[in-house]
């Protein structure tokens, strides 16, 4: 019995050292598999970074690629030929119906955006009422919107960002220097305004996309009939669809 007893004392747990109570505030101690993951990873992304290097020095600048005989410059304008046999109608249908879906998307995000940032015209504006209740008549004809509110009379028009008075005391801008509060404000207004015109430009890109292959999708349709080509009016560019005119074919 001594001789297991002793065995079993013998046995002892090693335990991974933790972190020691003057670096505690750096979090806990980083063990020996966290490293392996961390280090694996880092290994993974150099990997990679280092074939893309590679890939980029070993590019040729004049290598031949499908684009330079599927659009041309005239007198200085880029032009995309829309002609293209590879695709079928079914792969026409596929692209249009997904960017169609995606502009739609976009337009509804600009529109809540706008919504938000008070871009919409007055006349565009929806008429919302907001209805205080008080206790009685006598109450309502005392008291007043802005106190109800606890706001400035001068910030009741505003649907958003309507501060209150307490909040207007903390303010310090008496000095001439804007608080954090305001600067956060500010900062965070030209992010969505700069998020704005990033979506309003995606969605016109979108459109182009869906007018090129709307009119892709008519030029596929009519080359199997037996009837007249339609004109070319103008050719497409990269920020316009081409204009093709249909021959009237009268139905029997």
């Amino acid at each position: 019995m001594s001789s297991l007893r002793n065995a079993m004392k013998s046995q002892r747990v090693h335990r991974e050292r933790h972190q020691p109570e003057a670096r505690k505030h750096l979090g806990p101690l980083e063990k020996k598999k966290d490293y392996k993951i961390r280090a694996d990873d880092q290994n993974r992304k150099k990997k990679a970074l280092k074939t893309l290097r590679r890939h980029a020095l070993n590019k040729n600048p004049d290598e031949y690629h499908h684009h330079m005989v599927n659009s041309q410059l005239k007198d200085g304008e880029h032009h995309e030929k829309v002609e293209d046999e590879e695709l079928s109608v079914g792969d026409v249908m596929q692209d249009l119906t997904y960017i169609t879906h995606r502009r739609s998307v976009e337009r509804k995000k600009i529109e809540k955006l706008k919504a938000q940032l008070h871009l919409l015209g007055a006349e565009e504006q929806p008429k919302n009422t907001h209805i205080l209740f008080v206790d009685n008549e006598k109450k309502a004809k005392k008291t007043s919107a802005a106190k109800l509110l606890d706001t400035h009379p001068a910030l009741l028009g505003r649907s958003f960002n309507r501060v209150r008075l307490s909040q207007l005391a903390k303010m310090s801008l008496d000095s001439g220097k804007d608080s954090s509060h305001v600067k956060k404000l500010l900062k965070s207004k030209s992010h969505a305004y700069k998020e704005l015109a990033q979506r309003i430009e995606r969605e016109n890109k979108l459109r182009i996309m869906q007018e090129k292959l709307e009119v892709r999708k008519k030029l596929m349709a009519s080359k199997g009939k037996d009837e007249e080509k339609p004109k070319l009016i103008a050719e497409g560019t990269s920020s316009t669809a081409p204009v093709y005119k249909w021959p009237q074919v009268r139905k029997k």
